[in-house]
């Protein structure tokens, strides 16, 4: 096999590979921005806030068409504050419209 048939089977196994991991990557749901109409704070854990633990907590969230909350999975943050930040965030209520899915943050802040 000579040079160029060797980088032409690399070429064609790369490319092969590429769309393979294409193809099977996952779609997503709807990313939107929708306007919150109800906020409900995320208490702040106080044993926590005493000692100065704080951070944010990364949700993805899940919306009907109505405008409630589907779903809510955490996506990072400290797991102490995350369970106060999804209960918080289910409670929101969004603008109708299609369903989607968006990516909010809820931070805790042991000095405010």
């Amino acid at each position: 096999m000579t040079k160029r048939e060797r980088r032409k089977r690399y070429a064609a196994i790369c490319g092969w590979l590429v769309l393979t991991l294409v193809c099977l990557t996952p779609v997503r749901g709807q990313e939107t921005d929708r306007k919150i109409l109800k906020k409900v704070e995320a208490q702040y854990p106080a044993i926590l806030k005493r000692r100065g633990i704080g951070g944010t907590v990364r949700l993805k969230v899940a919306i009907h068409a109505d405008g409630t909350v589907k779903d809510v999975e955490v996506l990072g943050g400290n797991p102490a504050l995350a369970d106060a930040a999804e209960k918080a965030v289910r409670q929101w209520r969004f603008a109708t419209g299609g369903e989607s899915t968006i990516t909010v943050a809820v931070t805790f802040d042991p000095n405010s």
